[in-house]
């Protein structure tokens, strides 16, 4: 089976990461992929959305889902018109913390992410892969 691709672009706006969430979750379903790698996708869909909005001068975001051909790999993509890269992160939030944890999650549930310069923007990319069939 040929590698299936998935592109998304979203205003850099609060209402972003849900309406991000609710495409991703979409997708997912209808390419079949397992439910614990789809709750996992959505969650950092979630975090990787709310962190370009929070924290970038961005005025849109674009999304991109990718699943290797033998349905084993998801990647996942979020290009926004940030230059800072994102690292992992070196402190942890408290229990009485409102925010603080959405890195420490992309670090936890992907096997593999990280950040980079996007061609697509002129911004940075943060991505995410994950393993979607054992």
């Amino acid at each position: 089976m040929p590698r299936r691709e998935y592109w998304f672009g979203l205003p850099a706006l609060r209402t972003s990461p849900r309406a991000a969430r609710d495409t991703v979750r979409d997708r997912l379903r209808v390419w079949k992929v397992p439910g614990d790698a789809l709750s996992d996708t959505v969650l950092l869909v979630s975090e990787l959305t709310t962190n370009a909005v929070l924290h970038t001068d961005s005025g849109h975001v674009l999304c991109g889902l990718t699943l290797t051909g033998d349905e084993r790999c998801l990647r996942l993509e979020l290009h926004d018109d940030g230059h800072t890269p994102v690292r992992p992160p070196e402190y942890h939030a408290g229990p009485g913390q409102e925010s603080g944890r959405g890195l420490f999650l992309v670090q936890q549930l992907a096997d593999r992410w990280g950040s980079a310069r996007s061609t697509r923007t002129g911004g940075k990319v943060v991505w995410a892969e994950l393993t979607a069939r054992p």
